[in-house]
């Protein structure tokens, strides 16, 4: 496709111009290699160039490889946006919406594919059962190439998932539990490996924490994350801190991809200034390297061709937009992701969670009476300020938090819809409706710190030994 000038440029984004530009050029550079006829090099240069000048018609810039164009790269160094636009990076979330994000503009801005009936279908069809409550509620909304992952997994073809935390408090909160619980369902539809990267060596570079703090909190973490149910014959669990010293794949690729992006680039993308320490210019390698299958060769035998899926909120495409460039350039497949909408705050889906706020989410470590208490002072409403103003004109479900909350965690549809229907129409009063939440957190948040309990130092350290899993490659 990348080859065809004939389509319609002009229906592109700038992102999907940048990326039609870069395959094209590793399609030339591949002729080349094989010492293709002369003729079939110059018409895919031509291509190419054509490419480019739409490319530059369309963002005002030169094409640069491995640098997407800057309007669309947002960044945390004070860059100046317009009016209502969201801030989305992999360090901060920022919008002025009550609803939150705006994520059919990010889907746009970031040049990903919407997940739509069509592939909830087919996702449905390949697994034969009803697919997971968050992409039938579009809590997963937006991907990269599940296609090809539908692809191999219907030709019998393996693959992997990678996800990962960054482990930056001792207490998760239940919005961290999102990607966990997705990834578990993946991971037993499909019956597939899965690594977790624990990331703390970035939370080392960037928080104000000792090096020996950033282990400690990986290796707690680690516990609220096994504590989901993941099968410690199907899941490898490591820390960077660890992993990276005993595993020659794994630097080994770090390492191509430190070599194939320059410092220019991770300034384009992440923002980096001058007065950055190295060590965070060369982390967006380490994030990159568990895409790769040969960062595990304990796992997959040594094989490079096993593509890897990611399922992570979409604040981290920026990390995989800049793995998905390098890929085909260090012979390894591109990743393909699954990304989720952000997980609100109480007081809004405008305001950021923090782990020095402890009003601010909901903990693992939170009591029922913590959890009544959170919900009843802090979950903002949608409702209106007197009863008889609600029982008229009902409350607003786009809004309030206790909803957006029961959408993540309440599984029963029909239930859902009835809530909201009760509570648009002014018959479901805001406290009630706070009442039903806190009946749907109490006994999850239990079962998890029940389950929390079972999990040993001894199953930890098996959990994030390398080591071969429950599959022949």
């Amino acid at each position: 496709m990348a080859d065809s000038p004939n389509c319609d440029l002009k229906s592109l984004s700038p992102l999907q111009l940048f990326e039609r530009v870069t395959e094209q050029g590793e399609k030339v550079r591949a002729l080349k290699a094989g010492k293709a006829p002369k003729d079939e090099i110059d018409a895919a240069v031509r291509t190419l160039l054509s490419l480019k000048l739409s490319y530059k018609t369309t963002t005002g810039q030169d094409y640069q490889a491995g640098l997407p164009p800057k309007d669309l790269v947002l960044i945390n160094n004070g860059t100046a946006k317009e009016e209502d636009e969201d801030l989305v990076d992999p360090w901060n979330v920022q919008t002025s919406n009550a609803k939150g994000v705006d994520y059919d503009k990010l889907i746009v801005r970031f040049g990903s594919s919407k997940i739509d009936t069509d592939l909830i279908n087919r996702i449905e069809r390949a697994i034969g059962q009803k697919p997971h409550h968050f992409l039938r509620r579009g809590i997963f909304f937006s991907h990269r190439d599940m296609d090809q992952i539908l692809d191999a997994y219907e030709n019998k073809k393996p693959f992997y998932l990678y996800t990962g935390r960054g482990p930056s408090s001792q207490a998760m909160h239940v919005g961290h539990l999102i990607p966990f619980m997705f990834t578990k369902w993946l991971q037993e539809v499909f019956d597939v490996p899965l690594v977790i990267q624990l990331t703390d060596d970035e939370k080392y570079l960037w928080k104000d924490m000792t090096i020996e703090k950033a282990y400690e909190y990986a290796r707690e973490n680690a516990k609220d994350i096994i504590a989901c149910g993941f099968d410690i014959n199907k899941t490898f669990i490591f820390s960077d801190l660890d992993y990276l010293g005993t595993s020659a794949g794994f630097y080994r690729n770090i390492v191509k991809v430190q070599k194939h992006v320059t410092f220019n680039q991770v300034k384009g993308i992440f923002g980096f200034t001058d007065s950055d320490c190295i060590g965070k210019i060369s982390f967006p390698a380490i994030q990159a390297a568990p895409s790769f299958s040969s960062s595990f060769p304990q796992i997959f035998n040594g094989k490079e061709n096993i593509q890897c899926l990611i399922p992570c909120a979409i604040d981290q495409d920026p990390y995989f937009r800049m793995t998905r460039d390098v890929a085909p350039r260090i012979g390894q497949p591109k990743p393909a992701l699954l990304h989720s909408v952000f997980f609100p705050a109480l007081q809004g889906a405008q305001t950021k969670m923090s782990a020095s706020d402890p009003n601010s989410s909901i903990f693992l470590t939170d009591t029922p009476k913590q959890i009544k208490t959170k919900i009843n002072k802090h979950a903002f409403s949608g409702g209106r300020d007197t009863i008889e103003e609600h029982r008229k004109y009902g409350g607003n479900c786009e809004v309030d938090v206790s909803i957006m909350y029961l959408t993540f965690f309440l599984e029963d549809d029909d239930r859902l819809e009835q809530l909201k229907q009760a509570y648009t129409s002014g018959e479901l009063l805001t406290g009630e409706l706070k009442k039903v939440l806190i009946e749907t957190m109490q006994p999850l948040v239990a079962a998890h710190q029940e389950r929390r309990k079972q999990v040993t130092d001894e199953i930890v350290k098996q959990f994030m030994t390398p080591r071969k899993l429950a599959f022949e490659f």
